[in-house]
């Protein structure tokens, strides 16, 4: 099981998780609470094992500053969150991660985007991510989505994560606010997140 700690904002927070062995960690370069310069994602990756998988979160973002955000912060995958194009997805130079809202889009039109992974996320909520707010895990399991290609997002926590893996049988997770108190990250529940979605404790 893949696992991905994203709106990490800190050098402790994101060497944690490398520590407790997360495969990915997401910068956000969009509007939100967590939101980074592509200088402060660069200081925390220059601090991490070059193995780590880090990724950068853009909403609608132009190519330009993909690619800018993309050098300056030493990322290795870019994800896609916004109403970006399949031809556009095509133009990065990049593995490419793609949110979709589980219910609001078709599976035939998920399936047919470019990209190496489908983050699937809640319906519910204001933002295009990081709501925290969970979905009906059969409808993704009952989807005739590629699991292998699956990263299952929204409202995940350590306490509820092995329940959403064994219902929706994705490649990965994703959690941001799940491992979080008083909005930023909890040490602990990352250890607790990563341990319980490999199923080590």
């Amino acid at each position: 099981m893949r696992v991905k700690i994203c709106g990490i904002t800190t050098i402790e927070a994101a060497q944690a998780a490398v520590r407790d062995g997360a495969d990915f960690i997401g910068f956000v370069f969009a509007p939100s609470k967590r939101q980074l310069t592509p200088e402060q994602a660069g200081d925390i990756s220059a601090a991490l094992p070059s193995t780590m998988q880090k990724v950068g979160v853009f909403v609608n973002a132009s190519y330009d500053t993909i690619i800018q955000t993309a050098e300056q912060a030493g990322l290795d995958i870019i994800q896609l969150h916004g109403d970006e194009s399949p031809s556009f997805a095509e133009e990065l130079p990049y593995p490419i991660i793609k949110a979709f809202r589980m219910g609001k889009h078709d599976t035939a039109a998920i399936k047919a985007y470019p990209c190496d992974y489908y983050l699937v996320d809640s319906p519910k909520g204001p933002n295009r991510g990081g709501n925290g707010t969970t979905f009906d895990w059969t409808q993704l399991a009952n989807s005739d989505l590629d699991p292998q290609k699956t990263i299952l997002a929204g409202g995940l926590t350590p306490e509820n994560v092995q329940t959403a893996i064994a219902t929706s049988r994705p490649a990965g997770v994703d959690v941001s606010s799940g491992v979080e108190t008083n909005g930023t990250k909890d040490l602990e529940k990352i250890n607790q997140f990563i341990n319980n979605a490999k199923r080590k404790g």
